[in-house]
């Protein structure tokens, strides 16, 4: 059995490493959507965070695949004749309680996408073939990687995922050295390197767990759910799907740093990864534009729930 990268070895991509940490901490949260270019550790990172938390498995989904690979199939021609059904199960049978992993996901089939995330959301998948119905748990971590290179996803259902990131080759000279001088170690001898992060591995597996305990008893002060609001408002995102998962995912991370309450540094980290997605291209947006014009945004929303 191959062994694969160690979550905690990979440097740099700290938005990639805390979106999908953020993920695996509440399941329930949405998932993550990693754009970049090749060879930035995207699959290394999505299979070295399942490696790192028991019982958790990557399951990948080819931009390939068919509907009924993906959701399952009902046999109708044996319901007819037995008066029983007969379901044989897809990916999103076998993603239960896992990641579900899409490559290249701004290639698959625009449906395909949709179904995927609204079982995401409602936690089940039902197939419905000539008056027949079968409905199973579908509870999983979606998480899309593409480059955007290639070609995007409709803005429709980019607001479907919680997060998103954006990752690049790292342009420190140091960092560079260090990404290549792990990489050959490993390459040379993976249980040996593996060996050599085990502590570290097990240290982050022990927050991860922590923050699970703690995330139920996180409190959001009021004054929190208005600079959500103010920062939707500003940025003028769509519907108020935004503003929850701002929320949501500024909880896991006062839970990650072990406190019961959502402070003003969430909220704007959060921000960060929840909102880029979801803003409106303007005509003539200079490259950063959009990042600037969030920034500001999170800027005024904080100063202004100060002053109140």
């Amino acid at each position: 059995m191959p062994i694969n990268y160690p979550f905690t070895a990979i440097v740099g991509q700290l938005s990639m490493k805390r979106a999908l940490l953020l993920n695996v901490i509440n399941p329930r949260l949405g998932g993550v959507l990693i754009r970049g270019e090749k060879g930035t550790a995207k699959s290394t990172a999505v299979r070295a965070i399942a490696d790192l938390v028991p019982n958790l498995s990557v399951i990948n989904l080819p931009v390939s695949a068919t509907e009924d690979r993906v959701v399952g199939t009902l046999d109708i021609e044996h319901a007819i004749k037995t008066g029983e059904k007969k379901f044989e199960p897809g990916l999103l049978a076998e993603a239960n309680g896992n990641i579900l992993y899409v490559d290249e996901i701004n290639l698959l089939d625009d449906h395909l996408v949709d179904v995927l995330l609204d079982a995401a959301a409602m936690g089940v998948n039902t197939v419905e073939r000539e008056g027949i119905s079968v409905s199973h748990p579908a509870r999983f971590v979606l998480v899309g990687t593409m480059n955007p290179e290639e070609g995007d996803l409709r803005p429709q259902l980019l607001d479907r995922f919680a997060l998103s990131v954006e990752v690049g080759g790292e342009r420190e000279t140091s960092v560079r050295v260090e990404v290549i001088r792990r990489r050959m170690a490993f390459e040379a001898n993976p249980e040996a390197f593996l060996r050599a992060y085990a502590d570290e591995q097990r240290r982050m597996l022990e927050q991860i767990d922590k923050a699970r305990e703690v995330l139920p008893h996180v409190d959001v002060p009021d004054r929190l759910l208005e600079t959500a609001a103010s920062i939707g408002i500003t940025l003028e995102v769509e519907g108020h799907r935004a503003d929850i998962t701002l929320i949501k995912t500024a909880t896991i991370l006062a839970a990650w740093e072990g406190r019961h309450t959502v402070e003003q540094a969430d909220m704007q980290e959060a921000a960060m990864l929840v909102m880029p997605h979801r803003l409106r291209r303007k005509p003539f947006d200079e490259s950063g534009g959009e990042r600037s014009r969030l920034e500001q945004a999170i800027v005024s929303a904080t100063v202004g729930a100060g002053a109140r």
